[in-house]
C-alpha cells in the first residue's frame, strides 16, 4: 500500500497458471492495458479483468471512502510506514531544507490528506504547493481546510492521474521545483516502471534545476511486512474489497464483495508485497458486453509493494539522472527519505 498508488499495473505471470473462461465482446491485450494510454478507466478495466491473471490497478481503492479506509490503515498498529516515515522527517527536517532550500515549488505527488507535505511547510517554506491526486473530491476538501491553515502559499491543486504523464499547467511555478513522492508509492511499481516514472520527474524539472524528495519501506522481516498489508481488524481486507464496489460504479460490474477474500503475502524473489483478491466460490461476473468465470481459489491481483535495499535506491535514482543523493533513516532502517538534485 502506498498513499496513493496511482501506477499503470504491468502485473509479472510468471508465477500464475489462471485457466478462467472469458467471454467478452472486445477485448485489448494485456499491453495496451497497462501501457498508461487507455483513456477512459472503463477500458482499462475491463481490460484487466479480461486479462489471462485478471488485475485491477491500485489506482482505482482510491474512491471516497477508498481514501477514508487508507487513513484508518495509516492509525494500525501493524502499519509502520506511516508512523515510520512521519518520525524521519520530524527528526530530519531541518536538514532536509538545508539540502532542498528554501522557497521551492513543492509538488506532492499522490497528496491524499496533503498531511505529510504540510508537515514540512515550516521548513521548507514553499513559495507555491500543488498537491496531485486522482481522488477530486478528496483532495479538494483537503486543500481547502489546507489553505484555511496556511493562507500565505499559494495552493494549485491538480485533479489528475500522474501515472502515464507529468504535463504540468502553466499555473505550476517552474521555478526551482521539488518533487515530493512519500509512502514508498514508487514501491506499486515494477523495476521497469519505476525507472521510468523516475525518468518523467526528471524530464519535468528544467534545465537541470530542482530534485525530487521521496520515501521507499526497505527490505525488512517477513512477518513484520505481511502483518502491515494484512491486520488483525481487516481495515485493509476491506480497504482492498472496496475496489470491487468502485469497479462496478466505474463499468456497471456486480461484483459482490462477499464472494471474495483479501490475500497478501511478501514474495522474497521479487522484494514485494503482493496483493490479491481471491474467489471464494465458482463464480461469474458480468459487466456490459462482458462477462467472466472465476474459478473458487482464482485470484484478482491487486497491487504490487516492493522493498528496496539502499544500492536499489542509489542505482534507480543515477539511471533516471539524479544525483547528490542524500538519505535519512529511523532508528531501525525499516524506512528511508532520499532527497536527490536534477543532473
Amino acid at each position: 500500500m502506498a498513499q496513493p498508488a496511482l501506477i499503470p499495473t504491468c502485473w509479472d505471470s510468471s508465477d500464475s497458471d489462471s485457466d478462467s473462461d472469458i467471454r467478452a465482446d472486445h477485448r485489448q491485450p494485456r499491453a495496451e492495458a497497462s501501457s498508461g494510454h487507455c483513456s477512459q478507466p472503463g477500458a482499462e478495466l475491463v481490460a484487466g479483468l479480461s486479462a489471462r491473471e485478471a488485475y485491477i490497478s491500485p489506482k482505482y481503492f482510491y474512491d471516497a471512502l477508498g481514501s477514508k479506509l487508507f487513513e484508518a490503515i495509516c492509525d494500525l498498529p501493524e502499519y509502520y510506514p506511516t508512523r515510520t516515515e512521519a518520525a524521519i522527517y520530524a527528526t530530519h527536517q531541518d536538514a532536509m531544507a538545508a539540502a532542498v532550500g528554501t522557497g521551492c515549488t513543492l509538488i506532492d505527488l499522490g497528496a491524499g490528506n496533503c498531511a505529510k507535505a504540510a508537515s514540512l511547510f515550516g521548513a521548507l517554506q514553499p513559495r507555491q504547493y500543488v498537491p496531485v491526486d486522482i481522488s477530486t473530491d478528496f483532495l479538494h476538501q483537503s486543500v481547502q481546510g489546507l489553505q484555511r491553515r496556511f493562507p500565505d502559499i499559494p495552493m494549485q491543486p491538480l485533479a489528475m492521474d500522474f501515472s502515464s504523464t507529468l504535463t504540468l499547467p502553466p499555473e505550476v511555478d517552474a521555478h526551482r521545483r521539488l518533487f515530493f513522492y512519500p509512502g514508498s508509492s514508487l514501491g506499486n511499481f515494477d523495476p521497469q516502471q519505476a525507472l521510468a516514472f523516475l525518468r518523467r520527474v526528471r524530464s519535468a524539472l528544467p534545465s537541470g534545476e530542482g530534485g525530487i524528495l521521496i520515501g521507499l519501506d526497505l527490505v525488512k522481516d517477513t512477518h513484520v511486512l505481511e502483518a502491515a498489508y494484512d491486520d488483525a481488524l481487516g481495515v485493509t481486507a476491506a480497504f482492498n474489497l472496496n475496489v470491487l464496489k468502485h469497479v462496478n460504479e466505474l463499468i456497471g460490474a456486480d461484483f459482490n464483495a462477499r464472494d471474495w477474500r483479501h490475500v497478501a503475502f511478501y514474495n522474497a524473489r521479487f522484494q514485494r508485497i503482493e496483493m490479491h483478491l481471491e474467489a471464494r466460490r465458482d463464480l461469474i461476473v458480468r459487466w456490459p458486453g462482458a462477462r467472466r468465470t472465476f474459478r473458487q481459489g482464482e485470484r484478482i491481483h491487486t497491487e504490487y509493494s516492493h522493498k528496496f535495499s539502499e544500492q536499489d535506491i542509489l542505482g534507480l535514482l543515477e539511471q533516471a539522472g539524479f544525483g547528490g543523493c542524500r538519505m535519512w533513516f529511523d532508528a531501525r532502517r525499516w524506512f528511508a527519505v532520499c532527497y536527490a538534485q536534477a543532473r
